[in-house]
């Protein structure tokens, strides 16, 4: 690239043209900086920009690699640094006001620096830069080197600064911490150390912080371990321990927002909450300033969140988004609050002038104000910022004296050409897009986001407005081009459709018509030469799907106006045939397109490579898509997406890209004879260029940078400039009356106060509407009574038969829109219909995650039992299948308790040995035998207080248990936790094989009840008893499963029933009735049953007590008319209602005394399934209690398992702390020998100039020795004279307005007050202050002398100074390692406690001890409770241990006499064994070597031949002898083979002579075969054919035999080959290994 652009640069000198920056218009975006005390300068875009307070006037310096990134100023040296912004980015230091580069700082950021501060003091800059380094370096710049650097990855600073009075301090602050960083020297050597200032909560207050590393303040627990601090809690044990805070333990503390230093080095900081606080710059201390309120509240500004602050004496300026700026007066710990002054926006940036003369505000929009502290203060805009970024841009014409710009809100401002100043500004108030300017009048037109063109009178610059405003359609407008007469203008909008309007304000701006063109237009090109009466226009629009680009050109002509009617349709389209519009596409997409004058010939900018192309247009005329090829091409050196664009004479090409390079091209050959940066790629280049008509200005406008730069020629003559110039006459002259005409009618409209476009569209309006009223009402009228006879035909629909009746639908006029109603209610439908059929899912797939969590997964449900007759309820253990892991992690614990056990066994059989062999044959024997019984024995014959658990009550083993006393390790707790949840699961077991039991027996109850209920039933309906029948039944609770289960009758809505569900019940009903029907046929013997004896054949014994006797029928007669016969009847009656009464009371009295018994039965039987659950309930509550105890002892053994890993945790990072600490320390010890080395070294430097000064001093009067003595005092008093400097006097006013006073001096106020000194000691060396009578030449040995010993004391003092600072840094050196020692000795003890506790924690376990309610009862805790040296044992044990001991003492002694023979022969045997097997290790290892060994042939020869060195000589005599054979037969083949070669070519020169002549019979003959060929093709073709064919088909034949006979040699050879190497294989030696 920068080859190329020294190329192009070249090549502009050779033409002798070049474009310089006249002007550049932006606004700050960062802060603004004072460069001197009259002088402040922003960035913009590629430029920085210098603005002159006094006079207004701006310098521009320009960034040549791009866009500027951050800016710095330091004004003692007066130079500014800025960087740029690309890969790799570099800062440069320029002078001000010569704006030359002074330096270059390169360092090793790889994307962008973020900010840039000065030191006041010294040649010192300080830069942070972004991702990924985040690295704080700190320059010199005058020299161009980093003198330190530090990385603090992840971390944004947001503000940084030197402290004023103290260059080796610098603050840098973030929304979320303060950092003030210390900056070391020692002689050349720089350090840089950052220590964080620990800031309030949000309220103002403090958190009392406790040490993560060694907390002080956790309390020790006796019982449960160490407390160990939250860090080893986590499991952390790198760096990242040091930091760890709980969530519980994390405060919101304050964000920080802006800082500013004091004169005694303390700091003010502005948080977002609106706290003001004051950190010490010795201690870091922060103390929260207390707000004081005095006057009253202000309305909605009670809460000030500073912004920005700037400091001044006994307080700061501060100001937030609230547009005021106010002054805080502190005073100690108090502040108080008042109004300074007001701004129009938001303030981002307070800064005062190195004078504190002057305070520079600055908005968030970028205008910037100036306040002066004069005796009468003022408050001065000094620059007014747009309303947003330029969104267009364009000349006023001619050109030459104004500009226009267009911001996105609708700001609309004029420009002067010369200054860049801004004339005027208009708002618009709406979204903008497009702005042009008219060519033919003085007027503008606006185009927005809404559809409007809104058209402007700039007849006034300084007060330009708006005249008429044009709707065109709803989407945005995107582009606004008049023409190069201004007759239209054409406006494109996103839809695709090109307005043209009458660009002429006389029209009231008609809009003409429109054009449909492809959506997305790119570029709108126009032709309107002025010799032609037509406008050609071409409209390029991209054609995505197919990935080429579409042109369309059409003819307006200048008569368009007067017959628009009849070129446009109905909805103002403008016909194609009128407008000869024609369509053509480019084989590949374009991004941006022009038409030349000529109108035969398109440039074309690629969009996908960096080409230029040229476009031929046809001649001829064509209907239809016409595809253009390529007729030029010529490569482009900008990069990206370009636009392209004619000069006003249209003999320049312009071209403008993403890469921010503006190239000036000739029409002809396309190369480019100027260009020049003004943008670049970072703010995605060039959005727009203008030039002027005279072609002397060009505009060119950023697209994200908002810089707008006026570029000018720097040589711009011969044809170049006559050309334009001449085309600008031309044009000029032939606009000037239509320019005339048209601006006096703007003038007339705007003096008579009139709205060229309101006033006529009303009345357009109201004569329209006049026009079509009587239209309007008769449509109205047709309407209704269409409505009216529609209704009149539906009720006669409804009143004629169902098969000539009509749908309703069919009566509806507007079907389509009937149509469209019903799909949107069906999309509605459906959609509601969707989201509730998810929510259903949603529903469901929560319900089956539940129901498999809690259900399905259990392999035991869980399920509950009441009793019959009291509240009492039993529930059993719902238990999950264990998983094939736990499985097998116990069949693992369970096999190695087992074989522990039996180690155990051995090992007290090997110490309790028998006295006779059949007594140990024997106990085995009954061991193996009553293994179990054994088992169950120890089980049952330990304690359950040592267990600790009644697990044995269940008939759970717990020998494989190990004792409480004996879990030491971590895999003993995690074997022992293991099988505690195995009992836990057997106790389960057990009960719920317990609860089952009891369940089936309900069951069982339930079923006897029930049966026992149905005979109840029978007898209370015999004995027609009112009460009713106890009937017991399982609960929910007793069968959850029914849960699981909706019936019929839990749903309360009403069942959705489909169509034909309904109708298949309907059928079904049918039948089934059809069915009864049937069978309910004539039945003559059923019926004779019922009518005669009651439907049965014979009367049952529960019948008795319905059977009625009838009355005799003259019972109905008074008994005096009874006759005797009457009266015997009336007896025998009586008798036979006196013996059914009898009978009915025994049976009752039996069936009472059955029901009484069966009720007996079941309460008695219920009753004691009751006390069975009873029991069972009691032994729930064992079972729990059990699982409990299990529980808690598995809970002592994980928390026993967490704590040692937490004390790991802790020594883990306690030994990383140290080796960091360790690794610390020896960086310190080094630092401190090379600090001490240095300083030794820096001393003797220091001694030599302090002797050489001695010496000096001393030999003064050695050297003036031939000078009389009094002149040699004389001459001494004048060598120890020195001149006194006069310090320059700072003005009172100064004084008094600089709250930092005189500030230390930096280096180069050193080096100007050390040439003070050298200038005042030549006005002591002049002749006039020598002594009378000294000889000159003594005099000026003299002045030599004083003048070299006042440099050697200027080097003394120097070296003073730097030996002072070397001992401090030595010194702070020696206190940063004896600090990390102490933290070294601080960790190890920490260390030594650590493992000390854990030590006591592994050997003091916790127990679990069963005790026997009421035994241990005290009153009021009387008892001492400290029992940390207690240790618990039972009485029993010790006495039985003791017998114990006693027996087995003795036993030990008989058999450790005994085991020690034994042991002997033991050793002896172990040693003999170990030998043999060694030996026959050995014995194998050879006999393997020997057979592994490789026994070649010609090792056979050498073993068995003895003259076998004779037998190498006569062999290597054979070899020579063949050798020499061989050569003689090579040399006489060589012969043989030169021979044949020379016959061979002598037969090819013949073979050669002859294929020439047969290629000469070939020709004849090919002649021949072809008059032969079309002789046959005209008379026997068929006959060829069927020949070919025939010779085809043989060929496909023999193709396929020998195919298949191919396929099996194959086989053949693939069974040969495996034979083969089966042989091959077969002949392999085999060795075995022995």
């Amino acid at each position: 690239m920068a080859q190329d652009r020294e190329r192009d640069e070249a090549q502009n000198v050779a033409l002798g043209a070049s474009l310089s920056v006249r002007w550049v218009q932006g606004f700050p975006r960062q802060n603004v900086h004072f460069v001197n005390d009259s002088t402040i300068c922003y960035p913009c875009g590629n430029f920085v920009i210098f603005i002159n307070i006094e006079t207004k006037k701006k310098t521009v310096l320009q960034c040549m690699n791009g866009i500027v990134g951050v800016v710095a100023t330091n004004v003692p040296y007066e130079v500014v640094a800025f960087s740029d912004r690309r890969l790799r980015p570099l800062i440069y230091i320029y002078n001000f006001p010569g704006l030359t580069r002074r330096t270059k700082l390169k360092g090793n950021v790889l994307l962008d620096y973020t900010l840039l501060s000065f030191s006041y003091c010294g040649t010192y800059l300080a830069s942070y830069s972004s991702l990924p380094e985040f690295e704080l370096a700190l320059w010199n710049w005058e020299s161009g080197v980093i003198l330190c650097k530090k990385s603090q990855p992840g971390i944004d600073v947001s503000q940084m600064t030197f402290n004023p009075m103290n260059w080796h301090q610098l603050c840098l602050s973030s929304p979320s911490a303060v950092t003030v960083w210390t900056i070391e020297r020692s002689n050349q050597e720089h350090y840089l150390k950052a220590k964080s200032v620990k800031l309030p909560m949000e309220d103002g207050s403090f958190c009392n912080e406790t040490d993560v590393v060694f907390p002080q303040s956790l309390p020790k627990d006796p019982i449960y371990g160490p407390v160990l601090p939250v860090s080893a809690i986590a499991g952390l044990v790198g760096e990242e321990a040091e930091t760890f805070r709980p969530k519980d333990d994390l405060y919101a503390l304050l964000h920080p927002t802006m800082h500013c230093w004091t004169p005694t080095s303390d700091l003010y900081v502005g948080c977002e909450e609106g706290h003001l606080l004051m950190i010490s710059g010795e201690n870091l201390k922060v103390t929260v300033l207390n707000k004081i309120e005095d006057g009253p509240p202000r309305v909605g500004r009670n809460f000030v969140s500073p912004v920005t602050m700037a400091y001044q004496k006994g307080g700061v300026l501060a100001s937030g988004i609230d547009g005021f700026v106010y002054s805080f007066l502190i005073k100690d710990t108090n502040y108080k609050v008042e109004d300074f002054l007001e701004v129009e926006g938001p303030v981002e940036h307070l800064m005062f002038s190195p004078s504190y003369r002057m305070l520079l505000i600055q908005t968030d929009k970028g205008s910037i104000y100036i306040y002066t502290f004069d005796e009468e203060p003022t408050f001065e805009k000094l620059l007014a910022a747009c309303d947003g970024k330029f969104q267009a841009t364009d000349f006023i014409t001619p050109g030459n004296e104004y500009c226009m710009t267009l911001t996105q809100s609708g700001e609309v401002c004029v420009w002067g050409i010369e200054d860049g100043a801004c004339v005027s500004r208009i708002y618009l108030n709406i979204p903008a897009t497009v702005l042009a300017c008219s060519p033919s009048s003085l007027s503008a037109a606006v185009g927005t986001e809404d559809g409007f063109v809104y058209f402007l009178d700039i007849q006034d610059v300084e007060s330009p407005h708006s005249v008429h405003t044009a709707y065109l359609s709803e989407s945005p407008v995107q582009h606004l081009l008049y023409d190069q007469r201004g007759m239209y203008l054409l406006a494109g909008t996103s839809e695709g459709h090109v307005f043209v309007i009458n660009a002429k304000p006389s029209s009231l701006f008609q809009i003409l018509g429109f054009i449909e063109v492809g959506k997305g237009i790119l570029q709108i090109s126009t032709v309107s030469p002025l010799e032609t009466d037509v406008v050609e226009v071409m409209v390029l629009s991209p054609l995505p799907e197919t990935g080429r680009s579409r042109l369309e050109i059409f003819t307006l002509p200048k008569i368009l106006p007067q017959v628009s009617a009849s070129f446009t349709d109905e909805q103002g389209r403008l016909r194609d045939a009128f407008i000869h519009k024609f369509v053509y596409e480019i084989e590949h997409t374009l991004s941006s397109a022009v038409l030349n004058f000529q109108s035969n010939r398109i440039y074309g900018f690629c969009n996908q490579v960096p080409y230029i192309c040229s476009y031929l247009l046809p001649e001829k005329e064509h209907s239809g898509i016409c595809i253009l090829k390529s007729y030029q091409k010529v490569q482009s050196k900008q990069y990206g997406p370009g636009m392209l664009s004619l000069s006003p004479h249209g003999l320049w090409l312009i071209t403008i890209a993403k890469c921010g390079i503006l190239c000036i091209r000739d029409i002809h050959t396309l190369e480019t004879f100027v260009w020049c940066r003004s943008h670049s790629h970072q703010g995605h280049g060039i959005q727009s260029v203008r030039i002027s008509m005279d072609g002397q200005s060009i505009l060119v406008n950023g697209k994200d940078d908002s810089t707008l730069v006026n570029l000018r020629w720097r040589q711009f003559g011969g044809n170049l400039a006559n050309e334009i110039l001449e085309y600008s006459q031309q044009l000029s002259t032939y606009l000037k009356n239509t320019m005339d005409e048209e601006n006096d009618y703007l003038s007339l409209a705007k003096k008579d106060s009139l709205d060229l476009g309101s006033e006529p569209e009303h009345a357009a309006i109201k004569n329209e509407v006049k026009l079509f009223s009587n239209k309007r009402k008769e449509i109205k009228r047709g309407i209704k009574a269409l409505a009216k006879t529609i209704l009149d035909m539906m009720e006669e629909n409804e009143a004629v038969d169902n098969i000539a009746k009509l749908e309703q639908q069919e009566f509806g006029l507007d079907l389509e829109e009937l149509e469209r109603l019903h799909d949107e209610s069906e999309e509605e439908v459906a959609k509601i219909r969707k989201d509730a059929e998810m929510q259903n899912l949603a529903k469901r797939y929560l319900a089956e995650l539940i129901k498999e969590e809690c259900w399905n997964s259990m392999a035991v449900k869980g399920r509950a039992l009441k009793c019959f007759h009291i509240p009492c309820v039993v529930e059993n253990f719902p238990m999950k299948e264990r998983t094939d892991e736990e499985l097998k992690e116990l069949k693992r614990v369970v096999q190695q308790k087992k074989i522990e056990a039996e180690c155990l066994k051995l090992q007290k059989e090997i110490v309790d040995v028998q006295s006779a062999i059949t007594l140990v044959k024997k106990h085995h024997e009954e061991e193996d035998e009553e293994e179990e019984e054994d088992g169950t024995a120890k089980d049952t014959n330990l304690p359950n207080y040592l267990l600790g658990s009644l697990s044995t009550d269940f008939r759970v083993h717990t020998s494989l248990l190990s004792s409480q006393l004996e879990l030491h390790s971590r895999e003993e707790k995690i074997n022992q936790i293991i099988l505690l949840k195995d009992i836990i699961y057997k106790v389960k077991t057990a009960f719920n094989s317990e609860f089952d039991a009891a369940y089936k027996q309900k069951e069982i109850e339930i079923a006897r009840v029930k049966e026992k209920n149905v005979r109840i039933q029978e007898i209370v309906l015999d004995l027609e008893l009112e009460e009713s029948v106890w009937q017991p039944e399982f609960e929910d609770c007793e069968k959850p499963e029914r849960t699981l289960i909706v019936e019929s009758t839990e749903i309360t809505a009403q069942r959705h029933i489909n169509p034909w569900q309904k109708a298949k019940t309907e059928l079904l009903v049918t039948r089934e009735m059809e069915r009864l029907l049937l069978s309910r046929g004539p039945n003559t013997r059923r019926r004779a049953l019922m009518d005669m004896m009651g439907g049965v054949l014979e009367v049952k014994k529960e019948d008795i007590l319905r059977m009625v006797i009838p009355q005799p029928a003259f019972m109905s007669k008074p008994d005096a008319l009874w006759s005797e016969e009457e009266r015997k009847q009336f007896k025998a009656y009586e008798k036979k209602v006196k013996e059914l009464n009898e009978e009915r009371d025994k049976y009752r009295k039996s069936l009472e005394t059955e029901m009484k018994k069966l009720q007996n039965s079941i309460q008695e039987s219920t009753q004691n399934f009751d006390e069975h659950l009873k029991r069972l309930f009691e032994r729930r509550v064992r079972a729990e209690m059990v699982v409990s105890q299990e529980e808690l002892k598995i809970n002592n053994l994980v928390f026993s398992l967490l704590l040692d890993e937490e004390i790991s945790s802790r020594e883990a990072f306690l030994n990383n702390y140290l080796a960091r600490k360790q690794e610390e320390k020896s960086q310190t010890t080094e630092a401190i020998r090379k600090s001490r080395e240095d300083l030794d070294m820096y001393k003797d430097h220091y001694d030599n100039l302090l002797a050489e000064d001695k010496v000096l001093d001393r030999s003064f009067k050695k050297e003036f020795s031939e000078i009389p003595s009094h002149q040699v005092d004389i001459l001494y008093k004048l060598f120890k004279r020195r001149p006194r400097i006069h310090k320059q006097k700072v003005h009172s006013d100064t004084t008094s307005l600089v709250p930092f006073g005189e500030r230390p001096g930096s280096g180069k106020l050193n080096k100007d007050a050390f040439a003070q000194l050298m200038k005042a000691m030549d006005d002591l060396d002049s002749i006039n202050n020598m002594p009378e009578g000294l000889d000159p030449s003594v005099w000026e040995h003299f002045c030599m002398t004083r003048r070299a010993k006042v440099e050697n004391e200027q080097k003394v003092k120097q070296k003073a100074a730097g030996l002072i600072e070397m001992v401090a840094f030595l010194q702070r050196r020696t206190e940063d390692d004896e600090k990390v020692q102490h933290e070294i000795e601080k960790v190890v003890h920490e260390l030594i406690l650590l493992q000390e506790d854990k030590v006591k924690f592994q050997l003091n376990l916790t127990i679990q001890i069963l005790l026997k309610q009421g035994q241990v009862e005290l009153e009021n805790f009387q008892l001492l409770l400290d029992y940390s040296d207690a240790i618990l044992i039972n009485k029993n044990i010790i006495e039985d241990l003791n017998s114990v001991i006693r027996t087995q003492g003795q036993k030990k002694v008989a058999s450790m006499m005994e085991s020690k023979e034994i042991h002997k022969g033991i050793f002896q045997i172990e040693w003999e064994h170990k030998k043999m097997e060694m030996e026959m290790e050995d014995l194998n290892q050879k006999a393997w070597d020997i057979q592994m060994l490789f026994f070649s042939r010609d090792r056979q020869k050498y073993l068995n031949e003895p003259n076998y060195e004779t037998l190498i000589a006569i062999q290597i005599g054979i070899m020579e002898q063949t050798i020499a054979v061989l050569d003689k037969t090579h040399k006489k083949n060589v012969e043989n083979c030169k021979k044949l070669l020379k016959k061979l070519r002598r037969c090819s020169n013949q073979k050669d002579v002859a294929n020439y002549t047969l290629s000469c019979n070939l020709r004849e003959e090919l002649v021949a075969v072809s008059e032969r060929k079309d002789i046959c093709n005209a008379v026997g073709s068929t006959l060829t054919c069927e020949k070919i064919a025939k010779e085809r088909y043989e060929n496909m034949m023999q193709h396929q035999k020998l195919t298949k006979i191919s396929k099996e040699q194959a086989e053949q050879i693939s069974i040969l080959q495996a034979e083969v190497e089966r042989l091959r294989m077969k002949t392999f030696p085999a060795l075995v290994q022995m």
